[in-house]
């Protein structure tokens, strides 16, 4: 019977299930001490009974009294021993199951492409590697700890009423089976409640998370009371599902307090009806049976009916603990179930020797769900050592080009070569490791400049970080700062300008040292000297080297080996600044654009 009742009260999942057989060896001692500390529970009630019972013998004869205090003293040591045991052993194992659970969910977000992170909100997902999370530790734990009471410490009980008086015990047991069957009824309505309760965060997870990186906005736009009644609306909401689920929870936790209650009233009503009887001379029989009870049977039950309430509050408790680990574990497991749309292809083709030349040969690409292509029939050829700009309007796809060399999005097979070998066959790190990145938006870590700048590399190099920092023209900024190089950039580079991130990120990129470098759109914040210092920088440094620059401005790439012009996805041109302004009617446009943008500036 307890064995049917544990696997009733456990939770299973393919997720879940690796880590019983990781922390068995735990659970197991922490089981084995949980239980010895509930039989010694049930020694308590039947010494005191003895000692009511017994009271003039015991004054007669110390010693006996000695054996009982004795006994009661060797049974709250066994308890405190045992507690500390299960403590140690139980809470451990659910700690680590957290872990490991939270570094799986890690590993997976890390697998996932960037089309995923598009259609997720980060407020969900931080939601599930926090409170889901710990609903599932929490049932591990304590939920452990009350399943094993209500099973094996309800069972111990139950045994020594029964060895007392087996009337008494039907009487008491007979509100236990309330318990049982309303718990049963109110377990799935609790889990349902309790899915609707963290959608609801995830909400509010996400609306704050969101507004929090956007501040800056908010303020300058003077917009916080907008905001603030939106949060208060989302507030709201979640104030309504928690209250219901919270009403839910109390009443089912009323209702198990009043079935105690009314057991409570049947032992103290029963057990004094039998104690008169049996003093009145008129015994009270039921089949047959004379039932004699004394005072002290009558505290040792009342003993028992005290531990055994525990036991039952904890029946009502893991039924509600365990309905939110469901769906906590739900929820998780479809997060870990989300299928990888990018995956490594197996015994994928490694260059030890990348030399960094790009082809595209027909390449049309366009975003997951999307009906419209943002790439149409690109063909073009970047050979080794060849340093490119790629220039075009808001919206041409400069971007998207640059980023489906990383293999964030799957393209199709026979469209883009890395030194002759399509990337949808090469391995992914090794394909990465051969590119550098500086990205459009700048991210910086909450670190310091230092290691910022050395991020590609498990070990620092103080003197490769300087000549970073060199190439990027920023060396003379970081100085500048109190703590040089070891000064913390703050989330997301806070505490440095836009063109400090900037460079700052062109650093990281170059630390790497890789055939490829591409930079996106990353000299748009900084002023005319320093781009012409880091474009000169680009020449010296990476001589050899494939460098692909995406600009805004025609001046920032028109003396780069080629340029790559797109528009609307196509591509338009591709030549030198010379030939293009030769015969590329759309290229000539942006310069004459720009350099009427220019004097228009001049003249004010």
């Amino acid at each position: 019977m307890p064995k049917c009742k544990l696997y009733a009260f456990m939770l299973f999942g393919k997720y879940i299930n690796k880590y019983y057989k990781k922390y068995w060896p735990f659970f197991l001692l922490g089981i084995i001490a949980l239980i010895v500390v509930d039989v010694a529970q049930t020694f308590i009630p039947r010494f005191l009974g003895r000692i009511i019972d017994e009271d003039n013998q015991l004054i007669a004869d110390l010693s006996k009294l000695g054996e009982i205090i004795g006994g009661i003293m060797i049974a709250a040591l066994v308890m405190f021993v045992g507690r500390a045991i299960w403590r140690l052993s139980i809470f451990h194992a659910s700690t680590g199951i957290a872990a490991g659970v939270r570094k799986d969910m890690f590993a997976k977000a890390e697998q996932l492409s960037a089309s995923y992170y598009h259609e997720t909100k980060v407020g969900n997902i931080m939601n599930w590697f926090t409170s889901d999370i710990d609903e599932i530790s929490e049932f591990f734990g304590w939920g452990t700890v009350m399943m094993i009471d209500a099973i094996f410490l309800s069972t111990s009980v139950v045994i020594s009423m029964i060895r007392l008086n087996i009337w008494m015990t039907i009487i008491a047991m007979i509100p236990i089976l309330l318990i049982i069957v309303w718990g049963a009824f109110v377990d799935k309505i609790m889990s349902s409640k309790w899915e609707a309760r963290q959608k609801e965060f995830d909400r509010l997870y996400d609306f704050a998370q969101e507004n929090f990186t956007g501040i800056r906005v908010i303020k300058s736009f003077v917009k916080q009371n907008k905001e603030i009644h939106a949060f208060a609306k989302i507030a709201r909401k979640n104030q309504e599902v928690n209250v219901s689920f919270a009403r839910l929870q109390v009443f089912f936790d009323v209702m198990i307090e009043v079935i105690l209650v009314i057991e409570l009233a049947c032992v103290f009503g029963f057990g004094g009806w039998f104690i008169y009887a049996a003093v009145s001379g008129n015994p009270i029989v039921i089949f047959g049976q004379t039932i004699r009870l004394t005072v002290g049977n009558l505290i040792e039950f009342i003993g028992y009916i005290d531990l055994i309430i525990w036991p039952m509050i904890a029946l009502g408790q893991i039924i509600s603990m365990r309905s939110r680990a469901k769906g906590s574990l739900r929820r998780i497991s479809e997060f870990l179930d989300t299928p990888l749309d990018v995956v490594n292809p197996l015994n994928g083709i490694k260059l030890p020797n990348c030399l960094g030349e790009i082809k595209l040969q027909n390449f049309t690409f366009s975003y997951p769900g999307s009906q419209k292509n943002s790439l149409n029939n690109i063909t073009l050829t970047i050979h080794p050592g060849e340093h490119v700009g790629i220039v075009g309007k808001v919206g041409s796809g400069k971007t998207t080009l640059v980023n489906t060399l990383f293999r964030e999005y799957n393209v199709e097979r026979g469209q883009v070569f890395l030194d002759g070998v399509d990337i949808m066959d090469m391995d992914i790190p090794n394909l990465r490791s051969n590119i550098a990145y500086a990205p459009q938006d700048n991210f910086l870590f909450s670190d310091t400049v230092e290691h910022n700048v050395s991020f590609s590399m498990e070990e620092m190099d103080r003197e490769k970080v300087k000549n970073a920092a060199i190439f990027a023209d920023v060396d003379s900024n970081i100085a500048s700062f109190p703590k040089g190089y070891q000064t913390v950039s703050g989330e997301r580079g806070v505490t440095l300008s836009g063109g400090q991130k900037q460079r700052v990120s062109i650093a990281r990129a170059f630390y790497k040292n890789s055939s490829v470098l591409v930079l996106d759109d990353c000299v748009s914040a900084v002023d005319v000297k320093t781009e012409e210092t880091i474009l000169g920088n680009i020449k010296k440094y990476r001589e050899g080297k494939t460098t692909l620059l995406i600009a805004s401005r025609v001046s920032s790439v028109r003396d780069l080996d080629k340029i790559i012009v797109l528009d609307k996805g196509n591509l338009v041109g591709f030549g030198s600044h010379q030939e293009l302004m030769e015969n590329n009617p759309v290229y000539q446009r942006m310069v004459y654009l720009q350099q009427l943008e220019q004097e228009v500036k001049g003249g004010e």
